[in-house]
Parts: structure tokens; C-alpha cells; sequence
């Protein structure tokens, strides 16, 4: 009884506000000791996490992300997608639905992406004869659509916390998160042509200038994917790579960034990646505790004796990770939710990767949805718009998601055709 009070009031801190590697480390340090557990084994286990060699991606990669949201290269990539697709129906909003994805994917920060790129995208769809709140709905949703990309920093988390490979999961992400972006796309053509919204003419000249301007950052992906896939080098050296390629282009080919700049952008991205490494660190001690109590083995228990078919498990296991998306950060969801529900999913008979895309295109959605979701209030400071305004706003673009959603979780196919 006394230890579930002691829950209780830790939910309660988290919900008032409490950092939520406080409100973990508490409730870890306690159950130990009321356990009469040794606390070294929280070290222990934070010890073992840090010397996890692909630990090192995750500083490397959000570096590089910062970097480029410094630099002129949300800008470049915009002029290149208008290029590209400025001449088709709807062209605009497709071109912030992927200017969003790849950026979200680089940086995997969700917020980042609307902070950065909401002030480029809304005043150019707006003079491009979008409704506002079709704008502010599309902009708000696809500041998470880039998680399921290859190198999203929540990719790597759940490969670490699952201790799945993380380029398979790479691969894995890639179909659904493409799916996520058409079923998008097809949306915003069919409003764009409902709405009678003018498109502009194709120009061979615009898009050999922007392409010309872009040079240099279109060969990212192929360095990440293409290194890693190949053979060349590991998820790490990839980062390594990735962060040195960013930075010479940036600095030294664009100078976009000057060097009395740099301190402040590494500054922005460790205080991210710091936040997730306590985060992570914290959250271990506490699973470690939770596998030792055989918490997970009692849930599955509790579920075989209720939900006997995979398919309600599924169900159940989604409506459960839309709140959670929408009431946790997505990388303490990863490292609280993860371990507990890893082995009832195997129990099912649910693959392991298909499982961590299904979590995170519920993750990535529900950072969106109303009333708490993330993404609600980041882009309401952003925009200055009422947070009800958002809401509404954004329930269009949700219920495409959650049918994405539905298509990834009952077509595993989606998720582990690329690893056949």
C-alpha cells in the first residue's frame, strides 16, 4: 500500500512539472531501497549503457542537426523542393510536408523543426493562397513526420532500449514513413484543387540554379544510408562522418556559420542530447528494477488472461501509446514504455522491429494530438495562434495519420519488406 502511494505521488510531480529525470531517479532510488536492493545497480546499469558503442551516434547526429537549422539549408532545401514540385496542385504544402520529414529526420527534435522552419513555411503558403488553417494544421502535424527516417534520434533510442539492431530499424522506418508522407501529400492536393489554389510554372533554369545551390547537402542521405548499408562503416562512424561532412559544408563551403557561432550551437544541441542521456540513464535503473520484480511477466499474465487475439492486443496496444505520445515526451516514453511492453508484444508473436515502427508512428502522432499533445502548444507559441484554433486545425491531418497508423500496424509488411 505504502509503495503505491509513493507512485502516486510521483505521477503527481510529473504532471505539476517536475523533471522528469527527477521524478525516474526518485522513484528508482526508492523501490531499491524498500527492495533492500544494492542502489550500485543503477549505476551498474548506467554504466552499461554508456559504454554502448553506438551510444556515440546520438550526440553526432543531433550536432549535425543543429548545424544545419543555423544554416541556410532549410532555406536551400525549400527552394529546391519548389522547384521541383512548385508546378503541381498543392505543390506548397507538399514541399513543407518534405522539407519537415527530412529535417525532423536529421535533427530528430520535433519542436525544432516548427521553431525553424514554421517562420519560412506559413508566410509562403499564406502568399501562396492557402487558408490559415489549413496551413497551421499541416505545419503543426509535420513537425514529427521525419521519425520514422533514417538517422531519427528516437530510432536509435528504441534500438538501444529494445537492444534491436538499429539498422534494421533504420530500414524498417523507411516504407511506413513514406506511406505517412503520401497519404499527406494526396490530402493536400485534393484540398489544394478543391480550394482552387494557383500553382506556379515549371522552370528547367530555377531548378538547375536550385540544385546547384544545393549541391553540397543533397549527397547527406546517401553518406548515412549508403555508408551503413553498404558495408563501409558502422551506425556510428556514420554519425562521425555525418557531423564532419555537415560542418565543412556549413562553415567552410557556405560559411553560413561562423566560427564564434559554433560554441552556441553546440551548446543548444548537448543540452538535447544531455536531456535524453539522463533521461535514458535513469529510466534503466528503473527497468532494471521493474524486469527484477517480474512487472512485465505479471502485465503479460493480466493480458493473456483478458486478450487472447493479437489483433485486440494491437488495438489496445495503439489507443495505449496515442495517450502516452501525448502526455510524455517521446524519448521518456521510449525508455519507460519500451521494456514493459516488449516482451508481452513478443508473446503475441509481434516481431520486434515491426514493433518499434509501430511505436514510434504512434509516438510521432500523438505529439499532435489535443489536448496535451507537444506539438499543440510549441506551434501556438510559434505561430502566436489560440490553442484551440490548433486543435481544430490539426484533426483533419490526425485522422489521416491514425489510417497510416492502421496500415502499418496490420500490414507488418510495411515495416520488414525492405529487410527480406
Amino acid at each position: 500500500m505504502t509503495t503505491l502511494l509513493i507512485v502516486i505521488l510521483f505521477i503527481f510531480l510529473l504532471l505539476i512539472g517536475v523533471p522528469i529525470f527527477v521524478v525516474i531517479s526518485g522513484l528508482a532510488l526508492y523501490l531499491f531501497f524498500s527492495s533492500q536492493i544494492d542502489i550500485s545497480a543503477i549505476i551498474i546499469e548506467m554504466h552499461r549503457m554508456a559504454t554502448t558503442p553506438v551510444l556515440v551516434a546520438i550526440p553526432l547526429f543531433t550536432f549535425a542537426g543543429y548545424l544545419l537549422s543555423e544554416s541556410g539549408a532549410p532555406k536551400r532545401l525549400i527552394r529546391l523542393s519548389n522547384a521541383v514540385l512548385g508546378w503541381m496542385p498543392g505543390g506548397l504544402s507538399v514541399i513543407a510536408l518534405l522539407t519537415c520529414a527530412v529535417f525532423t529526420a536529421l535533427t530528430g527534435a520535433t519542436g525544432l523543426t516548427i521553431i525553424a522552419l514554421g517562420g519560412i513555411l506559413l508566410p509562403a503558403m499564406q502568399r501562396g493562397k492557402y487558408s490559415e488553417v489549413f496551413s497551421l494544421g499541416l505545419l503543426t502535424t509535420s513537425g514529427t513526420l521525419g521519425l520514422l527516417f533514417p538517422p531519427s534520434l528516437p530510432l536509435i533510442v528504441y534500438a538501444i532500449v529494445a537492444r534491436v539492431r538499429i539498422d534494421q530499424l533504420f530500414i524498417a522506418g523507411i516504407l511506413p514513413g513514406i506511406l505517412l508522407v503520401v497519404l499527406l501529400a494526396v490530402f493536400c492536393v485534393y484540398k489544394s484543387v478543391r480550394e482552387n489554389v494557383p500553382t506556379t510554372t515549371f522552370q528547367f533554369q530555377e531548378l538547375i540554379s536550385a540544385t546547384r545551390d544545393a549541391i553540397w547537402e543533397l549527397p547527406l542521405p546517401l553518406v548515412v544510408l549508403g555508408g551503413i548499408y553498404s558495408g563501409y562503416f558502422a551506425v556510428s562512424e556514420a554519425a562521425a562522418i555525418t557531423a564532419v561532412y555537415v560542418l565543412l559544408v556549413e562553415m567552410i563551403i557556405y560559411r553560413d556559420v561562423r566560427l564564434k557561432e559554433l560554441p552556441e550551437i553546440m551548446k543548444k544541441s548537448m543540452v538535447l542530447v544531455g536531456g535524453v542521456l539522463i533521461i535514458l540513464g535513469a529510466a534503466m535503473g528503473l527497468t532494471n528494477y521493474l524486469i527484477d520484480a517480474e512487472i512485465p511477466m505479471r502485465l503479460l499474465d493480466f493480458f493473456k488472461a483478458h486478450i487472447q487475439s493479437p489483433i485486440l492486443f494491437l488495438v489496445v496496444l495503439n489507443i495505449f501509446l496515442l495517450a502516452v505520445g501525448c502526455t510524455m515526451g517521446i524519448f521518456s516514453a521510449l525508455v519507460v514504455v519500451v521494456p514493459l511492453l516488449t516482451p508481452i508484444a513478443n508473446a503475441y508473436g509481434i516481431d520486434p522491429i515491426h514493433l518499434g515502427i509501430i511505436f514510434l508512428a504512434n509516438l510521432e502522432i500523438g505529439a499532435s494530438i489535443p489536448p496535451l499533445g507537444i506539438n499543440l502548444f510549441i506551434a501556438g507559441m510559434r505561430f502566436e495562434k489560440p490553442i484551440l484554433r490548433l486543435y481544430i486545425a490539426s484533426l483533419p491531418f490526425i485522422a489521416i495519420l491514425l489510417l497510416g497508423l492502421a496500415m502499418i500496424t496490420y500490414l507488418p509488411w510495411l515495416s520488414l519488406a525492405l529487410l527480406e
